[in-house]
């Protein structure tokens, strides 16, 4: 137990870019959810849980029609993923997730935030093992203990259940774990909300930047998010207050 789990979000939580390159993002990663499984959220949870995000996230819906209706068309573009590790600015390690369909493309327009920032694109592996890939479900409305034996009943590997003083409950399992996990707790409490419901990557320790180093970072991130292939960025710096 203890993970801090909204103290370490407030700080260090992946970065998210302006409005229209939200609904750009989720656009291809809807697509590639739809084409991946079946057009259809009822049949593809994977889907049906993006759906889910993009909403909360307020992108429209003509944004998510239009990406569910260009997967179940013919043809279409062919969109992989590739990851990229690396040390930014004030020594903070970092992770870009990124869905490409040229990867010479994506890996130069990286290398290059990388480069004119005065950090270092890293092998894959070489800042990972500092961070926990976690399934995340955050909510209100049942308790610590019901929680727990829900899950364990549901045969769900729990990493962890975490308590905080307003009451909110935040679940940490393996990433394989999600759509089990979330549908034990939806079969348990069928009006719950979820406040987070994601896969992510949550630093084990943070490193704090210095004042120096806060502009280049923000720079860093700025550049990244302005990547079009570029889709979570994952880092472990705490900014000064």
């Amino acid at each position: 137990m203890g993970r801090s789990f909204e103290n370490r979000k407030a700080s260090i939580f992946k970065t998210a870019a302006q409005k229209s390159k939200i609904y750009s993002k989720y656009g291809k990663q809807l697509y590639v959810a739809a084409k991946g499984g079946v057009p259809d959220p009822d049949l593809n949870p994977a889907l049906r849980a993006l759906i889910e995000r993009a909403k909360r996230d307020q992108v429209p819906a003509h944004v998510i029609d239009k990406a569910i209706e260009k997967a179940a068309g013919v043809g279409g573009e062919d969109f992989v993923t590739a990851r990229y590790e690396g040390y930014g600015p004030g020594g903070c390690s970092v992770i870009v997730d990124c869905l490409t369909d040229n990867n010479n493309r994506t890996i130069s327009e990286v290398r290059a935030c990388f480069t004119k920032t005065g950090s270092k694109l890293g092998a894959t592996g070489c800042v990972s093992h500092l961070f926990d890939h976690l399934t995340v479900l955050s909510f209100q409305g049942l308790g610590e203990d019901q929680v727990l034996e829900t899950l364990l009943e549901a045969g769900v590997d729990v990493d962890d259940v975490e308590s905080g003083d307003d009451g909110r409950i935040t679940v940490f399992a393996p990433p394989g774990e999600f759509y089990k996990a979330k549908t034990a707790l939806l079969a348990a409490s069928p009006e719950l909300e979820f406040e987070t419901q994601e896969i992510t990557f949550l630093p084990q320790a943070t490193i704090p930047l210095a004042p120096d180093d806060v502009p280049m970072f923000e720079k860093f991130i700025n550049m990244l998010n302005d990547c079009e292939d570029v889709q979570d960025i994952f880092h472990n710096a705490a900014l000064p207050e």
